[in-house]
């Protein structure tokens, strides 16, 4: 993947100084995905792991909302009329694009306004930071349409996040998570107004971009591989992954800054 000349179909892809921005952007629906929307944002997130120019990635949405989910009449409709086997291949594949997102090594600044529902509260679940604004409304609203609320990794994430009593009433009920509860519970890291929710996002990926992506990779993986291990193997695994980090010349670079009194100029390798 050439992030320079990248020309996604379903949503606009920008990218400049190592940050790229996804931008949902159907606004008259308040950017819904689609089937292929799905599978293109999956793909992009795969495709990543191949792309070690881009040092951060946000995802956003346009027109005051990021996503209102499922598209109701390109989606929802047609699995009505599935059979099984049909089914769970689509729930699959949205299943892998959380699993994409997770699995890239770059860090995922989510920027959040208005409408942020079902699946899209799942690729701001998925995502590593997230800044919202005061109006920003999050829901897991699967409950709503007859489904559980277990979509897209939500019971083994969400829990991790805002603690297991508060997700349990998230995904039972469906109801709205108001962006000052989403502060307080951790899922939102902060809110800010929503006409410099854009530039703080890519602010906080800029600088995140500009310090050691290598390690930022590693510390990605991390916080994902020691969820089911003993405290024992989590410590021997950070042993080998810091010292993996310790060989490398952005480790070098810092130190050699801090002897010179400056600010380390690191390149992520």
């Amino acid at each position: 993947m050439n992030p320079e000349t990248l020309s996604p179909q379903h949503f606009r892809w920008a990218f400049d100084a190592g940050v790229g921005v996804v931008t949902l952007d159907r606004p008259a629906l308040k950017n819904p995905l689609t089937f292929e929307s799905y599978a293109e944002l999956r793909d992009l997130f795969r495709a990543l792991v191949y792309a070690p120019t881009v040092k951060c990635v946000v995802v956003t949405g346009a027109g005051g909302n990021f996503c209102s989910g499922g598209d109701v009449r390109e989606i929802i409709g047609p699995l009505t009329a599935m059979a099984m086997p049909e089914l769970l291949a689509f729930t699959r594949m949205t299943g892998d694009l959380v699993k994409a997102m997770r699995g890239c090594p770059q860090p995922i600044v989510a920027a959040l306004d208005g409408v942020c529902v079902g699946a899209g509260a799942i690729m701001a679940m998925a995502s590593d930071l997230r800044l919202a604004t005061p109006r920003t409304k999050t829901a897991f609203l699967f409950t709503r349409v007859g489904l559980a609320g277990c979509d897209m990794g939500a019971c083994a994430i969400l829990p991790r996040i805002v603690g297991q009593g508060r997700a349990a009433e998230l995904l039972y009920t469906g109801r709205v998570m108001t962006a000052e509860e989403g502060e307080r519970w951790g899922f939102h890291n902060r809110l800010v107004e929503p006409d410099a929710l854009l530039e703080e996002g890519q602010a906080l990926a800029r600088s995140l971009a500009a310090g050691p992506t290598f390690a930022h990779g590693i510390t990605k993986t991390q916080l994902n591989v020691e969820w089911n291990v003993s405290l024992e193997t989590a410590i021997e695994m950070e042993a080998q992954a810091q010292a993996i980090c310790m060989g490398t010349q952005d480790f070098r670079r810092a130190y050699e800054a801090f002897v010179a009194k400056r600010q380390p100029a690191f390149e992520g390798n």
